[in-house]
């Protein structure tokens, strides 16, 4: 017969954050698939767990899986963690656990912490309906367009680097414009310094600026919109974007998406107009 895989979920900053079943499973299985052993690797000391570790990350997942499903198919229990959290959310085993389902091999969640519900729980936000879109791209152009995505209806969701938060900030911004659309940054949650920050996107960039230094793990979290009380020709609605002090061009963008048209034809449409 073969093994079971399980995906283990871990702390994503206090180590008290792990469930019984994990440390049981952990304990239990034949080896350990993770991100960086070194990182693990501290995990498993302070609750005094020994076993073998395979590395598996972005860039070796590929052949990693084939190995690993291999072992699985010999009979060998195996954990798969991340460095933090539950894996696959953001973070790689997507390719694992489908050619394991491909294979019969039975694949077991060990649910635990995310840091996406975690900060979802805890922002004051609505949790009635959410989106999680992970990373936000690391290129300013892309950033906005993500952001231009962002649902009136519900809340969503993002990973942010501590060195890139001040653009993204800027960015939302420059999407939203002065509208107060709800926005939520939890900072090193779970940890020492656990700090959620509420208000526009300008608001909290600046209170990030004004520090020293802008550490920490990021989530942020954009609140539910507004829907217009009506529904707007091309040239209304881009015009309403102006007010709300968005750029030209951007503006021109916005409304080309939500409309479904090309930028040609929305500038078309204002230039007619005027």
């Amino acid at each position: 017969m073969s093994g079971t895989l399980y995906i283990v979920a871990t702390p994503i900053g206090n180590l008290e954050d792990i469930s019984l079943r994990a440390l049981r499973i952990l304990k239990e299985v034949d080896r350990i698939a993770c991100e960086d052993t070194r990182q693990t690797g501290k995990l498993l000391n302070h609750y005094g767990i020994s076993k073998p570790l395979i590395s598996f990350y972005e860039h070796n997942e590929r052949e990693r899986s084939e190995e690993l499903v291999g072992m699985l198919e010999a009979g060998q229990n195996i954990a798969l963690v991340s460095d933090a959290g539950t894996p696959l959310i953001a973070d790689p085993g997507y390719r694992l656990v489908r050619l394991a389902r491909e294979k019969s091999i039975t694949v077991t969640p060990i649910p635990g912490a995310s840091a996406a519900l975690a900060a979802l729980s805890a922002s004051g936000l609505a949790t009635d309906a959410f989106t999680f879109r992970g990373f936000l791209p690391p290129k300013s152009a892309q950033r906005r367009r993500m952001l231009e995505t962002c649902g009136l209806s519900e809340t969503t969701v993002f990973y942010e680097a501590p060195h890139r938060i001040l653009e993204t900030l800027e960015d939302a911004q420059a999407v939203f414009g002065p509208r107060r659309r709800p926005i939520v940054v939890a900072r090193e949650i779970t940890k020492l310094h656990e700090e959620f920050l509420a208000g526009t996107a300008e608001e909290i960039r600046l209170a990030l600026a004004s520090r020293p230094a802008v550490k920490g793990e990021f989530v942020i979290l954009v609140g539910k919109g507004e829907a217009a009380p009506e529904v707007l020709t091309v040239p209304e609605a881009v015009d309403a974007l102006l007010r709300e002090g968005v750029p030209r061009m951007d503006a021109l963008k916005q409304v080309a998406r939500r409309y479904g048209l090309s930028k040609r034809e929305v500038y078309k449409q204002v230039d007619e107009r005027e």
